[in-house]
């Protein structure tokens, strides 16, 4: 698809029908490898809910209620970064940013991560609101990485409006 399609189809989706396999969501994260990183550092993290099992622990224990049936009928990707690497010099962080810099990092792998899903005919919906600490233990992420998002990626079994958008004038300034 052409990339300007691409960016107008693609929408959080809170409703799924089914998961992508697991070729495809191999598929899928390969691409979003592509993403450029501080130093080609590449600190983000995937952790690919595919099981039943696991999804339902992961729902039930990782994500508040509200969230909980947005994920239903998905598969879930786990995103996380390596923590004091992005924004770093010699274990020195570089500028006042520090790990915001992974943090960033992350930010452009799972915007490449949802673009190609929706590339490759899956929807997204990427949750901020998300029991951490459960998800770590339920997933064994270590300490040193910071856990994000869960991202549900599946077939939409809805279709959303286009939401509106505020004026460039209000949001881009030339100088």
């Amino acid at each position: 698809m052409e990339f300007s399609e691409l960016i107008k189809v693609r929408r959080s989706i809170r409703k799924y029908k089914a998961a992508p396999s697991h070729e495809e969501l191999a598929a899928i994260l390969k691409e979003a490898q592509q993403a450029p990183s501080w130093k080609n550092l590449q600190t983000a993290r995937c952790y690919v809910v595919e099981s039943p099992e696991k999804i339902a622990e992961v729902r039930t224990q990782g994500l508040p209620e509200g969230n909980r049936s947005k994920a239903e009928n998905a598969a879930l990707i786990v995103t996380t970064y390596v923590k004091d690497l992005s924004g770093f010099n010699a274990g020195v962080a570089a500028n006042a940013v520090g790990n915001g810099w992974g943090a960033y990092d992350l930010g452009l792998h799972d915007a490449y991560l949802i673009l190609a899903a929706s590339n490759a005919g899956y929807d997204t919906l990427i949750m901020g609101i998300r029991n951490g600490d459960a998800i770590r233990e339920a997933l064994g992420i270590p300490d040193s990485e910071t856990v994000m998002s869960v991202i549900a990626i599946g077939k939409r079994a809805e279709e959303p409006g286009i939401r509106p958008r505020k004026e460039p004038e209000e949001v881009i300034r030339y100088c």
